[in-house]
C-alpha cells in the first residue's frame, strides 16, 4: 500500500451561498486531524491555507505542545502535532508530497455532495492494496472544497451519508475525516 496523507485545505473553499472563499483555522480541526492521522498511522497531516497569518497561528499551537509549556502537560498531544505540517497552497502540497516520495501524489477529494463517478470506500480501500503510489485525502472546511479542487483531483469520494433520513448532512470537518479515514484504512471485522 502506498503512502496516505491528509491535508485539511481552508482554500479554495465554499462558503453557504457557494461562493469561493478563504476559511480561518480552527484549534479543534488541528488536534483532532493530526489524531486521526496518528491513530491511523498515515504518514502526513498538512494545513493549507494562503495567509501568512493564519499560518504562524498554526505553528504557534504546534510549538506550544511540541517545543513549549504544553509539552509537558499534554506530552502525547505534542507527539501527535509533530508530524503536522502548514503549507500555503495545494500547489505547495503536492510538490511536498513528491519531493518526499519522488512521484506526483493522487489526490482524492472529499464532499458532502453527491458527485456522478464518486468512488467508494471499499474500492478505494481495494485500489490502495494493490499500489504503493501515494494518495492525499483532500478534506475541506467552511461548506467544503470548491469545484476547482474536486475537477483537480483523480478522484472524488462519495459522501458520508447516515443511515437515517434526517434532512441534515453537513458534519464538522473533523467527524468526516474520522470516517472516512476509518472507512478507508480501518481495521474490518472477519
Amino acid at each position: 500500500m502506498g503512502n496516505v496523507y491528509l491535508a485539511l485545505i481552508h482554500y479554495p473553499v465554499l462558503n453557504r451561498q457557494g461562493d469561493v472563499v478563504t476559511s480561518s483555522v480552527t484549534g479543534l480541526d488541528l488536534h483532532d486531524l493530526a489524531r486521526v492521522g496518528r491513530t491511523y498511522g498515515v504518514t502526513g497531516v498538512f494545513v493549507v491555507h494562503p495567509s501568512a497569518p493564519q499560518r504562524a497561528f498554526v505553528e504557534r499551537v504546534i510549538g506550544h505542545f511540541t517545543e513549549g509549556p504544553g509539552r509537558a502537560l499534554h506530552p502525547q498531544r505534542g507527539e501527535t502535532l509533530e508530524f503536522l505540517e502548514v503549507l500555503p497552497s495545494l500547489d505547495a502540497l503536492i510538490e511536498e508530497v513528491e519531493c518526499t516520495e519522488s512521484r506526483r501524489p493522487r489526490l482524492a477529494a472529499t464532499t458532502a455532495r453527491r458527485v456522478p463517478g464518486a468512488v467508494g470506500y471499499e474500492e478505494l480501500r481495494g485500489e490502495l492494496k494493490e499500489t504503493d503510489a501515494p494518495l492525499v485525502i483532500l478534506f475541506g472546511t467552511s461548506w467544503g472544497l470548491a469545484d476547482e479542487v474536486l475537477e483537480m483531483s483523480e478522484m472524488v469520494l462519495c459522501p458520508v451519508e447516515a443511515n437515517a433520513d434526517t434532512g441534515f448532512n453537513h458534519l464538522s470537518v473533523r467527524g468526516a475525516a474520522a470516517i472516512i479515514v476509518d472507512r478507508i484504512l480501518g481495521q474490518r471485522e472477519v
